[in-house]
């Protein structure tokens, strides 16, 4: 029985004899049916309203095969939406355990380390267990809490690439430490300083420089703190080719930890965005940290090795499909790197958000067309995540 009805109304399954009410010029080139919820929606983006159906042709197995990956998809959305929370209460819990930090050192009192193991331990094992949820999380950045935001961001880069090593895990935990601490001696650097937009003066750059001296003196005052905790915080603006503070240390000088640090804190620091100054895209990042490495700063294999650890299009970072649609890169694909998982959220063509759409990219046909950030679509990380999780 042939009867027309509004595209909102038909699901996969059915049958379309031929379109009868469209905004466009679009033409089905043949009977056909709806195989699945994609095929659908892009009618419904092509601007078809009404369609003649054959109902005596509806095909069930199709309509419980579209059902039943749309039931598989919601379940994804809600359980990365939990872990999404989970993720941005440690961010906010490592923050609050910053602040407590800064409070004791201005009032001279002694330091509890034990806050700062708990807070490192839970972040190895979130990351151990999944850590793309967080990986999406730390782009969630306050421009005015660049440095309690930068301290565990570090320490999250420093605890994956470490695992991305081999580095046992007991080792991790200490080297995670010292990078949550590493640049703790900034409190006692002037915020005039501190957040100056324009280049330091050649004076400023030397009391700058100072906070590495700084951050040294509290950590060694820390009871119970280890010494790799200590040397690997103290190192992370040393460069191999000895131009580096607070030693020059220069080589083999600079121990591994020292150099997987330096790496870790560079890209951070180039990604974040701060209250004077808009970060980069990880690609872009990623090439001047391999600069960095042919220049003989930075160990230049090891920076191989982080960018293979992030993968080309990192988890977290936003990309432009070739489709003209925003999406976050939610996985990996090991056997296609530049195809990761990715879910759409954001229509260029539409200027809004439209349902999020999680698409693996090595089965689809749309691609990556270029790394983006959210400030150059006058949009917020915040409002995007808020947004994702809301359609979960």
């Amino acid at each position: 029985m042939l009867i027309e009805q509004d595209i909102a109304d038909i699901s996969a399954g059915t049958y379309i004899e031929k379109i009868t009410v469209q905004t466009g010029s679009f033409r089905l080139t043949t009977s056909e049916w709806i195989k699945n919820d994609v095929v659908l929606n892009k009618l419904i983006e092509l601007g078809i309203k009404r369609v003649l159906v054959d109902t005596e042709k509806f095909d069930a197995k199709m309509a419980a095969d579209a059902a039943a990956l749309r039931a598989n998809t919601s379940g994804r959305k809600q359980e990365f939406s939990v872990k999404m929370i989970q993720a941005k209460a440690l961010i906010s819990t490592s923050k609050d355990v910053q602040i407590k930090l800064f409070k004791h050192i201005e009032e001279g009192s002694e330091i509890d380390l034990c806050s700062v193991k708990t807070l490192t331990t839970e972040l190895i094992d979130t990351l151990f267990t999944d850590s793309d949820a967080l990986m999406c999380a730390i782009n969630i950045r306050k421009k005015d809490e660049y440095l309690l935001e930068h301290s565990f961001a570090v320490s999250m880069l420093m605890a994956l690439f470490c695992r991305y090593l081999g580095i046992e895990k007991t080792i991790i935990r200490e080297l995670a430490i010292g990078a949550f601490l590493h640049d703790i001696g900034k409190i006692r650097t002037p915020d005039e300083i501190l957040n100056k937009p324009g280049k330091l003066t050649t004076d400023e750059f030397g009391i700058m420089k100072l906070h590495v001296n700084h951050s040294i003196d509290i950590i060694k005052s820390i009871p119970g703190i280890s010494k790799i905790s200590l040397d690997v915080a103290g190192l992370h603006h040393e460069k191999l080719n000895g131009e580096g503070y607070p030693y020059g240390l220069s080589g083999q000088q600079v121990s591994r930890y020292g150099r997987i640090l330096t790496i870790c804190d560079i890209y951070d620091a180039l990604t974040a965005n701060r209250c004077y100054k808009e970060g980069s895209t990880q690609l872009k990042a990623f090439g001047i940290l391999r600069s960095l490495g042919q220049d003989g700063q930075l160990d230049l294999s090891l920076v191989n090795a982080f960018i293979k650890c992030m993968g080309v299009y990192p988890v977290g970072s936003l990309v432009k499909l070739n489709s003209n649609r925003l999406a976050i890169v939610e996985g990996y694909n090991q056997a296609d790197p530049i195809r990761p998982k990715v879910n759409s959220f954001y229509s260029l063509d539409k200027g809004d958000f439209e349902h999020s759409n999680q698409i693996d990219l090595s089965v689809v046909d749309d691609g990556i067309a270029q790394s983006v950030r959210a400030d150059d679509f006058n949009l917020d990380m915040e409002e995007i995540m808020r947004f994702l999780v809301s359609e979960a």
